[in-house]
């Protein structure tokens, strides 16, 4: 078996889900007996997240000390590097009491089922001035249009902390029963392909030409063994395309154009925060935990509309302390097909280009053609990708 990266802040991934059998069935009979609380979506993405170990090695929701330490410094009070809080903000407590044991229902799934028990060590207010403090660090802004800081915002302002079980991943286990993988899955996986030098790609969009060959690129310089395509399955902003077109179309994609068992098609419960720099760490944290050894940081990631800079998600890495990650960036430009070349290439690649040697695209005039029934060239998207893409559009319409 080949010896993985060792996950973050532990030699050992430690996943909250309550993986015996008997135990769970007890602790959902005793959940029924309990105060319950119903969070919201993005508490119930934490809790996936934690239960499938991709926020290891925390063990549950963080308290207020350790929430404005991370916006402040990036890490938690105990020195753990960690950039963005993960919380379970409400905003009534109803009749929840500290040293309590509470049950979180789940606000994504019909009848609100307990997604995990909470073992509540504190009940902490967050001021207007400390909310808007910690909005500001973590998302670089405190505008309302903004996706992210308007799903944070809406949450309430007291944080319930504490130790959690968890006993479901929500609706990504059924929804996507192909796709949805614990990081505790995809290191066996990588164990049992016997891959050592791992790619992860992050991705809530489809997959074009650029992606592809940015992929097949990473993976040539990097010598790498195998690549984690890893998409999110949580919810997005309006707009965007969802889950299961995407993944429809990057599987054709990787089909056709990827040597067999090169790589795996995987997915995480887990909102988008559109957190641009701050996102780009928390994604290399998780990626960690699930096995990968390297991650591609892109133009752009994580970001929406004209928040962030170009390349801040890759500049933001140069402030995690030594050590503070094993996992190591592929630091990737804007890419895009030549026509000089007739291929794609990173454009920071190409100084003897000009722009209208590129097939530039804006993903806004992408969705038009799409919409309108016409495919993308095929320097921009392959064909079989189009189609998919386009089915969906035009049922849409």
């Amino acid at each position: 078996m080949a010896s993985l990266i060792a996950p973050h802040g532990s030699e050992q991934l430690n996943p909250l889900f309550v993986a015996d059998d008997n135990t769970r069935a007890q602790l959902i009979q005793e959940a029924a007996s309990l105060p319950s609380i119903a969070i919201s979506s993005a508490a119930a993405g934490n809790a996936v997240m934690l239960g499938g170990g991709y926020f290891n090695p925390l063990t549950g929701f963080m308290n207020k000390a350790d929430a404005l330490s991370v916006g402040a410094s990036l890490q938690t009070t105990a020195g753990l590097f960690w950039p963005t809080p993960v919380l379970n903000l409400v905003a009534n407590t109803g009749d929840v009491s500290v040293g309590a044991r509470i049950a979180l229902l789940d606000p994504n799934v019909d009848g609100q089922p307990v997604l995990a028990i909470q073992q509540v060590d504190a009940i902490e207010t967050l001021s207007a001035a400390e909310l808007e403090t910690l909005t500001q660090q973590v998302f670089g802004t405190t505008d309302a249009k903004h996706p992210g800081v308007a799903e944070f915002t809406a949450q309430g302002n007291t944080l319930i902390s504490g130790p959690i079980q968890v006993l479901n991943y929500s609706y990504f286990e059924s929804d996507f029963p192909d796709t949805f993988r614990t990081a505790v899955d995809i290191r066996n996986e990588i164990s049992t392909r016997g891959w050592k030098r791992i790619v992860a790609f992050q991705t809530r969009n489809p997959m074009h030409r650029a992606h592809e060959e940015l992929c097949h690129m990473a993976m040539d310089r990097l010598n790498a063994d195998g690549l984690v395509i890893h998409m999110l399955l949580g919810k997005l902003k309006p707009g965007d395309i969802p889950a299961p077109v995407r993944d429809a179309s990057i599987r054709k994609m990787i089909e056709l154009y990827f040597p067999e068992n090169s790589a795996l098609i995987t997915g995480y419960g887990f909102d988008m925060l559109y957190a641009g720099p701050r996102e780009a760490l928390l994604h290399a944290v998780f990626r960690q935990n699930m096995g990968a050894t390297h991650f591609i940081v892109g133009r752009d990631h994580a970001g929406v509309g004209d928040y962030y800079e170009p390349f801040e998600a890759q500049e933001i890495f140069d402030q995690v302390p030594a050590g503070g990650l094993k996992i190591e960036l592929f630091k990737a430009d804007h890419t895009a097909y030549s026509k000089k070349l007739n291929k794609v290439v990173m454009m920071r690649e190409a100084p003897d280009h000009t722009k209208e040697d590129f097939v530039l695209l804006s993903g806004t005039a992408v969705r038009e053609m799409l919409g309108k029934g016409i495919a993308p060239p095929p320097e921009f998207s392959r064909p079989e990708v189009a189609k998919i893409l386009m089915d969906h559009y035009q049922n849409e319409a």
